[in-house]
């Protein structure tokens, strides 16, 4: 059994077709990290949320939980709802270790790729 979990936590939206692409991310990146669950959590809107989703994983004897926020800026859910859930969750799971990353967006891979995706597109045409 898994010990390890990563949750990509990302915002949330009525249409439920917003979800695609995160669900894609966590389908790649659950093939290149077969020995860890990888989820996908919300803030608001969608299910799972994080606080149910981290949870379910305790329940489950996961004992490390990092959080990947997947959003592109530190906004204010990132900068102070986020931070107000972990609080809490380390306070209702003491057992977890809980990391969480800075959101995708602030991270150099992260921008060198959009990056270089802005500049192919300059050779897409319309």
């Amino acid at each position: 059994m898994t010990q390890q979990a990563l949750i990509l936590f990302a915002h949330g939206a009525r249409a439920a077709s917003w979800a695609a692409p995160f669900e894609r991310l966590r389908e790649l990146t659950r093939v290149r990290l077969p020995a860890v669950r990888v989820e996908l959590a919300f803030l608001e809107l969608m299910t799972p949320q994080l606080p149910s989703l981290v949870a379910e994983l305790a329940a489950a004897g996961i004992a490390d939980i990092t959080v990947v926020p997947v959003f592109l800026g530190q906004g204010g859910h990132v900068l102070r709802d986020l931070p107000l859930m972990i609080d809490q969750l380390r306070i209702d799971y003491p057992q977890l270790r809980l990391n969480v990353v800075e959101a995708a967006g602030e991270n150099a891979a992260v921008l060198g790729a959009l990056s270089d995706y802005c500049v192919s597109a300059l050779g897409a045409g319309v």
